[in-house]
């Protein structure tokens, strides 16, 4: 969920602007005094922003108020986009790089950390450049539009835990605490025996518009892309794909999908999907997503049943369990804000404190290629195993030709 070149046009995220408006900064604490590149932990760490749009200058307020990092260097391919960012936090205009190639001038410069706010198209080449130039990575979901995408973000986070970084990747359900609890009381067996799932994710946005014909134009409306964005299955609904895998924790076997395009034009990416998973023991999983009218409800929801008792949970709303162990849970609050302000505040405590496991890589993959395999069964009107998927390792190319390296 990012806007602009780090995420959807403004034009069609009027909740996510709201949301973004809405933010107050956490309060965070110092962990205790560490080594951060030789710095002390209660210094701040030296950040670079990859990706300069809606998103990426969305974060990067969260980041400065957090009081943990110091931004010292921004990429994007637009100079305005760089400019902005580079004006409000005072980054050195030698410092402010564009173009496709520009993140890795902004790798040359001595700092610490990354944030990679692009496209998702762009995550792993960039993550991983990153990772070698031996810096600390910070990325947005998803990590990848494609299976070559996703290895590539899997060998990236490996190599980030032999060199000693860290490597995180922002999903904000898997930040909140009684996600985490609800989560750790399944993992115990609260559940029991578990049965099968649902998820859905219905959004009051989207836009109807065709991709533009210019190359640059595309890369500020990547959004409707397929190749950039991974079409929205990917890009956004894999929140709610995201919270069934980790419950269920486990590589979906199958999948059987339909959807299509019924309120986008040909030639943009589609506007619904419908997708049965089956996952190891035969346990089910329906998922719906849909990009509709805004006056709908926006909902990122899923359900897991078990033999002793069920879960809900819901993005905008609560967290519970019923059942022969209960849990009450309560409601998240705005999550999108507080969710990163935690990753935020962690990903500093992993730095500073030298904890280099880098837990969000795998099942992140997992969300990731459970998306994109929902999304090619879709394509097909038919089922796909998660073996073939892999077998194929079918790669996006977007048209860049026009587009300044």
């Amino acid at each position: 969920m990012k806007t602009d070149f780090g995420g959807m046009s403004s034009a069609v995220v009027p909740r996510r602007r709201f949301l973004a408006g809405t933010a107050s900064a956490a309060a965070l604490t110092l962990v205790k005094p560490g080594t951060a590149f030789g710095a002390a932990a209660n210094e701040k760490i030296q950040l670079g922003l990859i990706g300069c749009g809606g998103r990426g200058a969305w974060i990067a307020n969260l980041f400065e108020e957090s009081g943990l990092y110091k931004l010292v260097a921004c990429s994007d391919y637009f100079q305005d986009r760089v400019d902005a960012v580079g004006e409000k936090f005072g980054i050195d205009k030698g410092r402010r790089f564009t173009g496709l190639s520009g993140y890795k001038r902004l790798l040359e410069c001595k700092l610490e950390a990354v944030a990679i706010e692009t496209p998702p198209y762009f995550h792993p080449q960039q993550a991983l450049d990153a990772v070698e130039a031996g810096k600390h990575v910070f990325v947005a979901k998803p990590i990848a539009v494609d299976v070559p995408g996703c290895q590539m973000i899997a060998e990236a986070g490996k190599r980030a835990t032999s060199k000693k970084l860290v490597f995180l990747v922002d999903f904000q359900t898997r930040a909140n605490e009684l996600y985490r609890e609800a989560v750790a009381r399944i993992r115990k067996g609260d559940l029991g025996t578990l049965v099968m799932g649902e998820a859905h994710y219905p959004w009051s946005g989207g836009g109807r518009t065709l991709p533009p014909a210019d190359p640059e134009a595309r890369l500020r409306q990547w959004y409707c892309v397929l190749a950039l964005s991974g079409d929205f299955i990917v890009e956004q609904a894999i929140h709610a794909l995201d919270v069934a895998t980790w419950i269920l924790n486990a590589d979906p076997e199958r999948a059987m999908g339909v959807g299509g395009q019924k309120l986008r034009p040909k030639g943009s990416i589609w506007d619904h999907f419908s997708v049965n998973y089956v996952f190891p023991g035969g346990v089910p999983l329906s998922f719906t997503c849909i990009q509709t009218i805004p006056e709908m409800r926006d909902e990122i929801v899923c359900r897991v049943y078990g033999s002793e008792g069920y879960i809900y949970t819901d993005y905008f709303g609560s967290v519970w369990i019923r059942g022969n162990e209960p849990f009450k849970g309560g409601s998240v609050g705005n999550l999108y804000t507080t969710g990163a302000q935690t990753n935020i505040r962690e990903f500093h405590q992993f730095v500073t404190t030298g904890k280099y496991d880098n837990p969000t890589v795998a099942p992140s993959v997992r969300s990731n290629l459970t998306a994109i395999l929902g999304r090619e069964a879709a394509y097909r009107g038919g089922e796909l195993t998660f073996a073939e998927l892999l077998r194929e390792g079918k790669k996006l190319e977007p048209d860049l030709r026009g587009v300044k390296a």
